[in-house]
């Protein structure tokens, strides 16, 4: 284990599954993830394993097979994960989110049809809010669902749809004006409706078709796509919960877990990073002697091992918040936001300290540099997050009288 990001008060069993997460990503992950990233392959086999790791489940209720692990430990495997790969944390990420919804939202028929084959890996989810669009503006989604007798007719275009041609289970928000008349505000006429589709690329069934791959700057082996329905007909059992009209608010109950995730991420990669400039630092020679040995890189050093530890903090603060059942959108605001720009501090730091062969392929630290932007924007930009932290804190320090 790393003098860094080192968690107090873990019990044996998370211990445990962390020392198995870590031990699997550093031997079957970083040696091949750059080879990977480069060709834009999907990690089948590195899915495989975290499969037979029972990763897949580690979220999910025991009665429903899965491992049933807190947030917490979730959140640590991510941050091993991403510190090998951050693309394959993405896979497991929106699986996650849509898991979590559907054990605080699902019906009881909902739970007992996918969380026991979501806890094995044999349905794999994917999270569906933005549209071309959109943006950050939640209020203008435009898609739509109708009822027709015992179904709904969904049409309407979706963006950046992580796992969009892997995933068999896809949790859409959808505006659906049945039961909610003219004038209704926009995020009480949404409704979650839970997709199932045939995994691949094309038409996946009747009037839905995932076109394609989104060539990314970064990012890259994970799929991210758009998601088109044309009369897409689905049963009404298949709405979240339900009942409609609800779907604004599962969908960010979902996405506080989706920032802690991110703030993991970020808190792995930046960790990868560090470890990657503090070791070319001691190999690196310059004017006699290593360059760590050079004020200016020991500076360098330090102030990136700070941000590490400073960002792992906040990850595990509002990790354990969600866990207590308390509202924690205004620590997974901070943690994200924090822990994404610091990523991206640390990440340039290792790259200056490799000089110009930083800028090279071979090297680990050219693929980081173009994986961190990702952070930045994922889950809520970092002015989204600063709009939410102002607005939490205003309520919280809320002159009286």
């Amino acid at each position: 284990m790393t003098r860094l990001a080192q968690t107090a008060g873990l019990n044996d069993i998370q211990r445990e599954i962390l020392a198995t997460v870590r031990d699997f990503v550093d031997k079957e992950i970083i040696p091949v993830a750059t080879q990977l990233e480069h060709r834009d392959e999907y990690p089948t086999e590195i899915v495989e394993g975290l499969k037979e790791l029972g990763l897949f489940g580690l979220m999910i209720p025991e009665e429903y097979g899965g491992l049933g692990e807190s947030l917490l430990t979730y959140a640590l495997c991510v941050e091993e994960i991403a510190r090998g790969w951050m693309s394959v944390s993405g896979i497991i990420n929106t699986h996650f989110i849509v898991a979590y919804m559907l054990k605080q939202h699902g019906t009881q028929e909902q739970k007992d049809t996918f969380l026991p084959r979501m806890a094995l890996g044999e349905v794999r989810g994917a999270f569906s809010m933005s549209e071309p669009a959109l943006g950050s503006d939640v209020s203008a989604i435009s898609s739509k669902g109708v009822k027709d007798g015992d179904e709904y007719v969904l049409n309407g275009q979706k963006m950046w749809l992580t796992n969009g041609g892997t995933s068999t289970l896809v949790a859409v928000l959808a505006r659906s004006d049945e039961g909610h008349p003219e004038g209704t505000a926009p995020h009480k006429s949404m409704t979650t409706f839970l997709v199932e589709k045939e995994p691949g690329f094309g038409e996946v069934r009747p009037g839905l078709t995932i076109p394609g791959k989104i060539d990314k700057m970064g990012y890259k082996g994970v799929d991210t796509t758009e998601l088109i329905m044309d009369d897409l007909r689905i049963p009404a059992n298949r709405v979240l919960g339900g009942t409609t009209g609800r779907g604004f608010y599962q969908m960010m109950d979902g996405v506080e877990v989706g920032r802690v995730n991110v703030a993991a991420r970020g808190c792995g990669v930046a960790q990868r990073a560090f470890e990657l400039g503090v070791s070319y630092a001691q190999q690196r020679h310059t004017f006699g002697k290593p360059i760590a040995q050079h004020q200016a890189i020991q500076f360098k050093l330090a102030e990136m091992a700070t941000k590490v530890e400073a960002a792992h903090a906040m990850m595990v603060n509002a990790a354990r918040k969600k866990d207590s059942g308390e509202r924690n959108d205004l620590e997974a605001g901070m943690a994200k936001y924090l822990a994404s720009e610091y990523c991206k501090e640390v990440v340039e730091d290792a790259f200056r300290i490799h000089g110009g062969y930083g800028f090279s392929k071979e090297y680990e630290i050219e693929r980081l540099y173009r994986e961190a932007p990702m952070l930045l924007i994922g889950e809520g930009t970092a002015e989204i997050q600063k709009m939410i932290i102002g607005r939490r804190l205003l309520e919280e320090y809320r002159i009286q009288g």
